[in-house]
């Protein structure tokens, strides 16, 4: 057997893609009035993200153990690696390498420092090094490569999920309101940050695709474009960057109802890589 790949649902990897290299999915947690919903199992309605009552979870230790104990055992002993959003983001990364002591070593737990399809991209990277025959070292190495040199970009109608949620600084909410602007965020290092301000969506959406284009320096990318309830908009980014981009993978998803909460509606963003080997699969 290989080593078995293991991530949560904020990867946002469509079922095609995690079937094709067996990656399995642990969801994540929306927590809304007196229930507990799992992120990909339950039916969550787009009313939960704009609603500030809704807070969202990370994988518990519990859910985690089920998960390795599983993965080990389809591994047949060559052990699991476990891809997770950033620790700065979330309890997952922590919940996880608690799990793992569980394990005596059979479980490498990654932090991707990112989010969204980037730790999809970390994920996949991960699975396509498995496949070759490495061991868990390599596939480790392999996640962490991908996972740091995914540019992940984020352009939002409004940052007030963000700042209640405290994934961005009341500072810069205060700031980007009183000049009315749209803002482009980006990764760093595990955080998400402020990378500059437009006049507007559309000045925004540019501007981010600029930046995609230059990241590339004309080589060859894995892409990934998600949005929460814009498909539209979604699809003109994509047909934008088709016509600027050597695109050799293309992934598209929904950010899902855990992220969706923290980037409320109307959110586009980019993932973009040229670490990764081709997606062999459609990944619809």
């Amino acid at each position: 057997m290989t080593v078995v790949i293991v991530t949560d649902s904020s990867a946002r990897l469509p079922a095609g893609i995690r079937e094709r290299y067996r990656i399995e999915q642990v969801p994540m947690h929306v927590l809304t009035a007196d229930r507990d919903l799992l992120e990909d199992v339950d039916e969550i309605g787009p009313d939960i993200f704009n609603d500030p009552q809704t807070t969202t979870s990370g994988v518990t230790p519990a859910d985690l153990e089920v998960a390795y104990e599983k993965a080990i055992e389809a591994s047949d002993g060559d052990g699991v690696v476990a891809v997770h959003l950033s620790r700065r983001f979330s309890g997952t990364w922590g919940s996880a390498r608690l799990a793992a002591e569980k394990f005596q070593g059979r479980i490498r737990v990654v932090d991707s420092r990112t989010v969204g399809l980037g730790v999809g991209f970390a994920a996949i990277a991960a699975a396509q090094t498995a496949e070759s025959g490495a061991d868990m070292d390599r596939v480790y190495e392999s996640a962490i490569r991908v996972g740091s040199t995914t540019e992940c970009l984020l352009c939002v109608q409004q940052l007030e999920n963000l700042r209640s949620s405290g994934r961005i600084g009341a500072t810069t909410r205060l700031f980007a309101s009183a000049l009315a602007i749209k803002p482009i965020l980006r990764v760093v290092d595990g955080s998400l940050v402020l990378k500059e301000k437009q006049r507007t969506m559309s000045k925004a959406i540019a501007k981010m695709i600029d930046t995609a284009v230059e990241v590339a320096q004309r080589r060859p990318v894995t892409l990934g474009v998600q949005h929460c309830e814009a498909p539209e908009l979604a699809a003109e980014i994509t047909e934008s960057l088709r016509s600027k981009l050597t695109i050799q993978s293309l992934v598209e998803s929904d950010l899902g109802p855990v992220l969706s909460r923290h980037v409320g509606s109307g959110a586009v963003g980019i993932a973009l890589t040229t670490s990764l080997g081709p997606i062999d699969v459609d990944p619809e």
